[in-house]
């Protein structure tokens, strides 16, 4: 069997932020920049690189990033409080409160402090529940890249078996609630699944977001099944990882998204094309 082919994201990517760099451009001569305004309450060093890698990305699109650093030690009722003040401010148009938070702050609770109309990555309990309904929302950017990219590689999903790990609210639900709405049949699997193989070994496409490296194996995986790797796990050396063996997987499956390259960047264009999307 020959190798999986390799689902890149970059060529998605660029067509993304070439259309957001134009729609931006004309939103900012209509005298209404697009500006994102990013909190963030850690010292974490993968967090701070994530952020950065945000701001950059912006910048090249014409957006403005503004990064509200409120220091690791940073109450809720602190982070609340200026989530709230963002959602007042009519020059910012997207907000996304960077993980991981202090002690004593949750993401589930804070997160309905964001605007829904700002909430660009899909955080605020209501922009799920919307997605749910099939109402109006700002889908979680990552979720949404794992359709756009399935889409994109023209694999069709009416009436395929899609087998989910993971059932985050960050990319494992919502991925599983766009999926739907392509008319996909959907299984979610978690830690509590009783012989993942036997699950995801009968799917047309794994999506694996479990936040575990190397844990989708040729194993898990039929012949010629596409995997799409949510995984993004920073190794001691400096890289990165997903959650698939690509060494096992790639010889066996169809078609296979790499770790870096394939879900990350449409991620962050996705997220940036719903900044424009909130501004307009």
């Amino acid at each position: 069997m020959s190798p999986a082919l390799a689902l890149s994201g970059k060529e998605l990517a660029a067509a993304l932020r070439e259309e957001t760099t134009a729609r931006a451009a004309a939103l900012t001569e209509g005298g209404r920049p697009p500006r994102l305004a990013v909190v963030v309450a850690t010292a974490d060093e993968s967090s701070a690189w994530y952020v950065r890698s945000i701001a950059r990305a912006a910048a090249k699109c014409g957006i403005a990033c503004d990064i509200r650093d409120l220091g690791p030690d940073a109450s809720a009722a602190a982070l609340r409080a200026e989530l709230a003040r963002l959602s007042e401010d009519e020059a910012v148009h997207g907000i996304i409160l960077q993980t991981p938070l202090p002690a004593g702050a949750a993401l589930e609770d804070l997160a309905s402090a964001i605007a829904p109309g700002k909430d660009v990555d899909g955080a605020n309990p209501v922009s799920l529940g919307r997605l749910a309904a099939r109402l109006p929302a700002f889908a979680p950017a990552t979720a949404e890249a794992v359709v756009a990219l399935l889409e994109h590689h023209g694999i069709e999903l009416t009436g395929r078996h899609v087998a989910v790990v993971g059932r985050s609210t960050v990319v494992g639900k919502p991925a599983a609630l766009l999926l739907l709405d392509r008319n996909a049949t959907v299984t979610v699997c978690h830690s509590r699944t009783p012989d993942l193989p036997a699950v995801t070994g009968r799917a047309d496409v794994v999506v694996a977001a479990a936040g575990r490296p190397g844990l989708i194996t040729a194993a898990h995986v039929r012949p010629g099944a596409v995997v799409i790797d949510v995984g993004t796990n920073p190794t001691p050396e400096g890289g990165l990882v997903g959650d698939v063996d690509a060494a096992s997987v790639t010889p066996h499956a169809g078609a296979l998204t790499p770790v870096p390259g394939g879900v990350g960047p449409v991620t962050t264009a996705l997220l940036l094309r719903h900044v424009v999307q909130a501004a307009e």
